[in-house]
């Protein structure tokens, strides 16, 4: 039987300073030109936390905005504040800077990170007061350090600046003296990864109405990879965000696909669920210090403010069937296998028709389909498109092509079928995953009936092979009840021919 989708969280930290100080693009341009000009923009370009939160698709992606709600309102959205904006969500919140340092530093357990003194009364009750951190987690906040002591890591020791308001607030140390896999540059990376997945988990145990200690297995699906010289990037985020969360029972391991590595996740947590491995599985991701700003250039030429300025985090709650929920049906995977090829056309058919095909299903038979969900608002000022809606226009071509759509009907397909983009580019976050929380709602409250998860992702990002990458699953409504009640009519038509035979072979020895 099928796992269920218990619950999902979705949660944002704002980070402007770290768009300056830590995003590749900003840290790229410091070395080939550090008198850039762009360099001198950007802080006039970096967005207030008001702003953040006020911004529609950062409250559609914490669930206080439906996406059907978001497609209504006129794009571009980074010049219109939506009013009442909240920092808490139905799935998770918006945290500040200040606030999310302190996470950081708790998710550290090797006292690399460092948080000034004054910084640190300044904003440890602020941080404490958040309904979600419980005191067990804010109690491991350490006392600050003198200014003067965090100036000479990062001047003497290649510590990474922790900042705030573009002030030295903290650093995170180096953890190993010649090992560039525990360098202070690749530590704060991870621990900022690992801060947004323990956020994530908290939110998520608390959207499915479990306990910590019902998690039974933690899956990291991130973009970073820890390890050292000798085992570079052999993990474990898991484990260790479900250590600071406090998931007392949960093992747990990662999986790496690049932008697919979501989808490639939640397919392995549904089968283990399935198999009876484990009766509840948690599928996290942390957010990506790399992305931030990534598109600033194009931003900035164009007057926007930065909109890359946030970490994004999600986790998915899988369990054992209960009857209610909806379920990831694994009898309808698709998947771009080694010789798919790379032709749009061919990607789209792998993911999209063949597991309908063994499925008997036709592709309108899907109500929704959540393939990239990039924000256009980002993508589009850097010249990339509409990326949802591209991904809808040739599914809708696909579905003309098998004869399952009129020519004329392509214009409405991404309305009917399809979502406007609402994800932080994160890079493993928007494909497929920031549908999940609002596909199980909109399932249960009968909106649809079902919707297609797709994750694709680009492997020659590595230089180990040329190949993409792509993985599909269907999720729709709880079929317990039904497959039960075929299981009792089975079973009562077993008892049937074996009173039927019995009959018979008594009639034939009364016969003898």
């Amino acid at each position: 039987m099928n796992s269920v989708i218990k619950g999902a969280s979705y949660v944002l930290a704002h980070t402007p300073d770290m768009v300056l100080y830590n995003g590749t693009t900003q840290t790229t341009e410091r070395i080939v030109n550090p008198d850039s000009e762009y360099l001198k923009e950007v802080p006039e370009h970096l967005r207030s936390y008001e702003d953040c939160v006020a911004y529609w698709p950062n409250q559609t992606y914490i669930g206080n905005v439906h996406p059907d709600e978001l497609a209504q309102v006129e794009a571009p959205w980074y010049d219109k504040k939506m009013e009442n904006a909240s920092r808490y969500g139905k799935y998770g919140e918006i945290m500040p800077e200040e606030e999310f340092l302190f996470l950081v530093q708790i998710s550290d357990q090797f006292e690399v990170v460092k948080l000034e003194k004054n910084f640190v009364e300044k904003y440890k009750g602020q941080f404490a007061a958040n309904p979600i951190i419980t005191e067990d987690i804010s109690s491991q906040i350490e006392d600050g350090v003198e200014l003067s002591e965090i100036e000479g890591y990062v001047n003497d020791e290649h510590a990474e600046a922790l900042y705030f308001n573009h002030e030295l607030v903290g650093c995170v140390k180096r953890a190993h003296d010649i090992d560039q896999n525990l360098s202070a540059h690749v530590m704060h990376e991870n621990l900022m990864s690992k801060a947004t997945s323990v956020l994530a988990l908290l939110y998520a145990v608390r959207n499915a109405g479990i306990e910590k200690a019902d998690v039974e297995y933690v899956i990291d699906c991130a973009e970073e990879a820890c390890g050292d010289m000798n085992q570079r990037g052999g993990g474990n985020f898991a484990k260790a965000a479900a250590e600071v969360a406090g998931l007392v029972s949960a093992s747990g391991s990662d999986a790496r696909g690049f932008c697919a590595a979501p989808t490639h996740a939640l397919i392995e947590a549904a089968a283990l669920v399935k198999s009876g491995a484990y009766k509840c599985v948690a599928v996290t991701a942390g957010g990506c210090t790399a992305k931030l700003g990534m598109n600033g250039k194009d931003h900035i030429k164009k007057g926007l403010p930065i909109l890359e300025d946030c970490l994004g985090g999600f986790c998915v709650i899988l369990a054992e069937n209960d009857g209610v929920n909806p379920e990831i049906d694994l009898s309808m995977l698709g998947r771009h296998s080694v010789g798919t090829g790379s032709a749009p056309q061919n990607v789209i058919g792998s993911l999209v028709a063949d597991p309908l095909d063994r499925a008997g299903m036709k592709i309108t038979d899907i109500d929704k389909f959540s393939p990239e969900m990039q924000n256009p608002d980002i993508t589009k000022p850097a010249g990339a498109g509409d990326v949802p809606l591209a991904n809808y226009k040739m599914i809708a071509a696909l579905a003309v092509k098998r004869g399952e759509l009129d020519r004329k009907e392509i214009g409405e397909f991404p309305a009917k079928h399809g979502l406007t983009g609402w994800a932080p580019t994160q890079g493993h976050i928007p494909s497929g995953v920031p549908y999940v929380g609002v596909a199980r709602e909109d399932i249960l409250e009968g909106k649809i009936k079902n919707a297609m998860i797709i994750g694709k992702g680009s492997l020659f990002l590595g230089r180990m092979t040329n190949l993409f990458d792509g993985v599909s699953f269907v999720i729709h409504g709880n079929t317990k009840a039904q497959e039960e009640a075929a299981a009792g009519v089975s079973e009562d038509e077993v008892k049937g021919l074996i009173a039927k035979a019995m009959k018979e072979f008594a009639a034939t020895l009364i016969a003898e």
